[in-house]
């Protein structure tokens, strides 16, 4: 069903990213594209059949213990149609540990609903403060919560989680860091 990104490819899911995200949440388009260097990085597509057009992607980071989910989008000319969840369950079989991912603060319609797609595919919201620090240059924090599959974690966890993230994912963010009191690097 997924397939590996080819970067050749990368254009079709900047397109769903620009239309499914606002702009502090994803990166400009040359240092999005850089993170297919990354070697814990890959984005994996769900594409139309023959068509050049992609129903849905999902963006992850591979650690030691769990995997990030950066960005995850189905396309609208595809949603409704089951596809979130079942790219979910088979991310989940493929990657055979802990998945964590970011979602807004419950404080909207919209952000309520994502939050409960996640929990009716297993995950679950944890109620400690997080930021997401700013993406890119010229973007600005944005204050999220951390949900996980395979149930809640503890406290401990949560940090090491966040400081992994904080660390790998928003690398080049030390200014954030140290504001933060994140003195553990």
């Amino acid at each position: 069903m997924l397939k590996k990104l080819e970067k050749q490819n990368f254009d079709r899911v900047f397109a769903v990213m620009e239309e499914s995200f606002p702009p502090d949440e994803y990166r400009p388009y040359e240092e999005q594209k850089t993170l297919l260097e990354e070697g814990r990085y890959g984005i994996y597509i769900l594409p139309d059949g023959d068509s050049s057009d992609i129903k849905a992607f999902i963006a992850v980071w591979q650690f030691d213990d769990f995997a990030f989910v950066e960005h995850f989008a189905v396309n609208q000319k595809y949603r409704s149609q089951g596809l979130g969840s079942r790219i979910l369950d088979e991310v989940k079989q493929e990657l055979g540990c802990q998945i964590c991912l970011e979602v807004e603060l419950p404080e909207t319609e919209l952000a309520k609903r994502r939050i409960g797609f996640y929990e009716r595919n297993g995950f679950v919201l944890n109620d400690y403060p997080y930021e997401q620090p700013p993406i890119s240059a010229g973007r600005t924090a944005i204050p999220l919560k951390i949900m996980t599959s395979g149930g809640g974690v503890t406290e401990e966890r949560f940090s090491k989680i966040r400081d992994i993230l904080y660390r790998e994912v928003y690398h080049g963010r030390d200014f954030f860091i140290k504001n933060h009191g994140l003195s553990n690097y």
